[in-house]
């Protein structure tokens, strides 16, 4: 999710100067990819939500994901933090159980 929103990001970036730059005038990007990008944000927030409870971040952690939603390629950055750092390793079935009916 967090790479199919930072791609929306660029392809609005892109879209935009199409936009505004002298001689081009095409809205057609902004048009196209302005939809896209809003969707993929609103669905990067529940899914943040999910992965902060189901990885059991913190409140540092989780705020970082979610704020990663705002700058442009954000997501993608965070992401790419949080898989070399190890907090996006999913838990193990037999770990989750663990953790819900300890001994």
């Amino acid at each position: 999710m967090a790479l199919f929103e930072a791609l929306t990001w660029l392809g609005l970036l892109i879209g935009m100067a199409f936009k505004y730059l002298p001689a081009a005038g095409n809205d057609t990007g902004v048009q196209l990819f302005g939809p896209l990008h809003g969707g993929a944000f609103l669905l990067y927030l529940p899914v943040c939500a999910w992965t902060i409870r189901r990885l059991r971040w913190g409140f540092f952690v989780g705020t970082l994901a979610i704020l990663a939603g705002f700058p442009p390629f954000g997501t993608f950055l965070f992401e790419l933090w949080a898989t070399g750092s190890g907090r996006m390793a999913e838990l193990s079935a037999a770990k989750l159980r663990e953790q819900r009916f300890p001994a």
